[in-house]
């Protein structure tokens, strides 16, 4: 780590070097970048020095000096795009490019991630050519790059929706029949018989069941009719240039333009959620740039519209993600009466051979099969509602979506079309709690000695902790769940 910074001096060398040897009017460019660079270069060799002597004091201390002098380029990068064209044009943008890779030099000089700096401090016009010039130097194109014309300021729709919080939390009864009706069954079941020699291709090459397919196809998209109505490119410049997770966003932008550049598809088609998720498949562009495939042997992939390169992609994902062609991805289980629940969460994994011993039956009653597979019991609405052994598919689809609603409410329809029927023992008058009852549950529990972390109103794993300890102590049915006869007891107990 501490070589990078004499790699970094024989770069800058060099850069001195070509703009030494430059002719024509560029000298004011060349004398600033010149001026520049040395900054850059004092600055890493400073940040290194201060590492072996105090790693919080290089933290402080890299975060000032990077914001200091990014502030800085910026506005000189600005400065210097806006100069007129000369004969040393070609040999100025040579520098530039290697500006930035001196820049690059200059981070991992210090090992730590770039910090972001607020993106308020340029408007979004000077952001976008900030970002073109980023994007100039890791080799896309500059045809590629005329996309980024038609950016338009930052897309009040898109902050609204990333800012919204709904009144209530979402029950398990209501994702479920929201997601899984008659309706999605039967047409579930038409097109599985449609693409049925498509389907079984792509499970003799990835080993990831039809049924399962056509589920995710189902709830990520509607079976491709409900894709978003955003421009990609839009919506995540957007989220890009909001400071709040602006490095995310600003990254997916970027594989997104390296997608294009690639030929895969047209900005104009690009298409997606209000967040930037693309497609039928409702892919991000790091996991299309990952995962995608040419289904259809067109040379492109297409999760837009080509049925080949949609499912291909979707198998490609599960299939590096764990999933087993031989097994299902749960059930519906009957635990005993007197079930230790503090065996319940995807953390505590046991044979089924072990779960047979401690009385679970199958929904029907008869016993557990005899299998050499692990499983986990998930409880999505407490112990009173319906309890599921999920097995390693379970596991592999929280890899496409970590919510556990969403992975069960796959699993369920596959079923469906299978043939299977409803879930038995779906709770009766399943009361959402309000953001507001989960804040007050949270200080409550806090009040009482159980860490739930700063009230914010979303049930995650520290309140669920904080839920599990505190039934503990009552002698409660320790199933984790935030529910109103709990927040209700903690009233009474404050």
């Amino acid at each position: 780590m501490l070589a990078v910074p004499e790699r970094r001096g024989k770069k800058l060398s060099a850069l001195e070097d070509e703009l030494g040897s430059c002719r024509g009017g560029a000298l004011t460019a060349r004398t600033m970048i010149l001026i520049l660079c040395r900054i850059l270069y004092h600055v890493g060799m400073k940040s290194t020095r201060s590492i072996a002597q105090s790693p919080s004091a290089a933290i402080l201390l890299s975060w000032l000096s990077l914001s200091a002098w990014s502030l800085f380029a910026r506005s000189l990068r600005m400065r210097l795009l806006s100069l007129p064209c000369s004969r040393c044009s070609l040999c100025f943008r040579r520098s530039l490019r290697s500006l930035f890779s001196l820049c690059c030099l200059g981070y991992a000089s210090i090992g730590l991630a770039q910090p972001v700096v607020e993106n308020q401090l340029l408007t979004f016009d000077e952001w976008v050519e900030e970002l073109r010039a980023e994007a100039l130097s890791l080799g896309i194109r500059s045809e590629t790059l005329e996309a980024l014309d038609t950016l338009e300021a930052p897309l009040e729709k898109v902050l609204e929706y990333d800012n919204s919080q709904p009144e209530f939390v979402q029950t398990f009864t209501r994702y479920l029949n929201l997601r899984v009706t008659a309706r999605q069954v039967e047409r579930g079941q038409a097109l599985l018989d449609e693409h049925a020699d498509l389907l079984a291709g792509v499970q003799a090459k990835y080993n990831v069941q039809p049924h399962y397919l056509a589920a995710f196809w189902a709830i990520e998209s509607n079976f491709g009719s409900a894709t978003g109505g955003f421009s990609v490119l839009q919506a995540l410049a957007t989220l890009a240039y909001d400071p709040r997770r602006a490095q995310f966003f600003r990254d997916q932008l970027i594989t997104a333009l390296r997608i294009l550049d690639a030929g895969h598809i047209g900005a104009e088609r690009m298409t997606g959620s209000w967040a930037g998720a693309m497609g039928q498949l409702q892919f991000m562009p790091s996991v299309f740039f990952s995962y995608g495939v040419d289904g259809d042997g067109d040379g492109r992939i297409d999760i837009w519209n080509s049925l080949p390169d949609i499912f291909h992609s979707a198998a490609n994902f599960l299939s590096q993600s764990g999933w087993q062609g031989d097994e299902r991805w749960g059930r519906e289980v009957i635990l005993p009466a007197n079930f230790d629940y503090s065996l319940t969460g995807v953390s505590e994994r046991r044979l089924l051979e072990s779960w047979r011993a401690l009385g679970i039956r199958q929904v029907s009653g008869a016993a557990l099969p005899v299998a050499d597979m692990e499983a986990s019991v998930i409880l999505p609405a407490g112990a009173d509602g319906p309890a599921f052994l999920a097995y390693g598919n379970y596991r592999a689809t929280l890899a496409y979506n970590p919510s556990t609603f969403y992975a069960l409410t796959v699993g369920h329809l596959a079923d469906r079309f299978s043939g299977s029927g409803p879930i038995q023992r779906m709770p009766i008058n399943e009361q959402a709690m309000s953001l507001a009852d989960v804040r007050e549950l949270q200080e409550l529990l806090n009040l009482a000695g159980f860490d739930s972390g700063e009230p914010d109103g979303r049930v995650g794993r520290q309140t669920r902790s904080a839920i599990r300890a505190y039934q503990e102590r009552a002698q409660l049915r320790m199933d984790a769940y935030a529910s109103k006869a709990l927040l209700e007891r903690l009233q009474a107990e404050r």
